[in-house]
This record gives structure tokens, sequence and C-alpha cells, in this order.
């Protein structure tokens, strides 16, 4: 059962939304997966140094912008649009990678060969989960 319209208001809600969702189905979905995990990573990062580095109102506001970034992230990856079981797979993959640039860009970490070698299955597991065809 379909809801009933009753004004030219809700006709261009309606009208918008239908818009919007044609307009994100258009747009790739690794693009949606790379601002998500961008978001994770950097929200991740500032409040593991806001919990080490800050104290008082800089902890406050560096805790909140970390809670935001963490908010994006979430709200980014489920706009992707696809089926949320195959977008886990890329989303690993992407994550792993991203989570080591952000890794040295803030903390100047190097991976390790066990990091290296671990995130080649992380990224082959990820890539395996998205695209193999049953």
């Amino acid at each position: 059962m379909s809801p009933v319209v009753t004004s030219k208001s809700q006709v261009e809600k309606i009208s918008y939304f239908v818009a919007m969702k044609n307009m994100l189905q258009n747009i790739h979905p690794i693009f949606f997966l790379i601002v998500a995990t961008a978001l994770e990573v950097s929200g991740d990062a500032i409040i593991r140094k806001t919990i080490y580095e800050h104290t008082g109102v800089a902890r406050i506001s560096f805790g909140l912008i970390g809670t935001l970034l963490l908010f994006g992230y979430g709200f980014f990856l489920n706009l992707a649009p696809v089926e949320f079981g195959k977008v886990v797979g890329l989303y690993i993959a992407t994550l792993f990678i991203m989570w080591q640039v952000i890794s040295y860009i803030t903390f100047k970490s190097i991976p390790t060969l066990p990091v290296i070698i671990g995130g080649l299955f992380v990224v082959s597991g990820g890539l395996i989960i998205t695209f193999w065809k049953q």
C-alpha cells in the first residue's frame, strides 16, 4: 500500500528523495568506501591523539571532531548503493590501505613486514568476498 500524498510540498519532498536516490546510485561505490574509510581512520587517529596528548578544552574539542568524523564514516558507508554483505569485503580492503596511509601521515608509522604480508591477505580476502561470482 503506497502512502497517500495530500499536498504539493509532500510531492516535492518525495520527488527530491527519489532524485537524490537516483543520483547516489550513479556514483561508484568505491567513492563512498574511500570517503568512509578516510573518515573512520582519521576520526580514530584524532581520538587516539586526543586521549594521549591533550587535556581540558583541547581534549573535548578534538574529541568532538573525532566523533563527527566517525559519524561521517557510518553515514558514507551506508550511502554506498551496494548491498551491505558485498560492500563489507571491499570496505575491509580499503580500510586496511587507508589505515596504513593515515597511520604514516599521523604517527609516522611505517608498516612492518608482518603488517604488509598480513595486509596482502586482508586485501585479497576483501576482493574475493566482493567479486567472487557464485
